[in-house]
């Protein structure tokens, strides 16, 4: 009898210990990191249109992850969306005139966000807006430009 409790102490152990890996594996594969000693600061910026921009997408700088998407709410006094960001400390050093730009990966890939650098010397900290934005492009508005175009010639 005390063989089998034993056995099953180990069953149970080894079942609450793979469901704790799921999990672990689960927030890390997400990007958001449970044990993350990454530590971020906010930056905001305004657009006009930000298509299907999603919380969670990437910041990057010439094409490298540098943060993600953290916040996207409306406002109501612009009429505009305004985008908060999480960048990684690392990144301490970008320029507070850069440019953000919401951009498609591929033709009907996921959007995101690519900051271009700027040219100041002083740099980017929490809270700061980005003042140069380039809003998204929409499909809709390419291809009506495209026949207006052909239909020109």
């Amino acid at each position: 009898m005390l063989n089998r409790s034993f056995v099953e102490f180990w069953v149970g152990v080894f079942v609450v210990g793979g469901i704790c890996a799921i999990a672990l594996l689960a927030f890390q594969a997400d990007g958001t990191g449970v044990f993350s000693a990454d530590r971020n600061y906010k930056v905001y910026a305004k657009f006009n249109n930000i298509g299907g921009l999603r919380v969670k997408a990437p910041v990057t700088i010439a094409g490298v992850t540098v943060g993600r998407v953290s916040g996207i709410s409306v406002d109501m006094d612009e009429f505009s969306a305004q985008v908060e960001f999480a960048i990684s400390e690392q990144f301490d050093s970008i320029p507070i005139d850069s440019s953000a730009r919401i951009v498609t990966a591929g033709l009907l890939g996921a959007q995101y966000i690519s900051l271009e650098q700027g040219a100041e010397d002083i740099f980017l900290q929490s809270g700061d807006v980005i003042e140069f934005t380039q809003s998204s492009l929409r499909f809709e508005d390419l291809i009506g430009e495209f026949l207006v175009n052909q239909g020109a010639e």
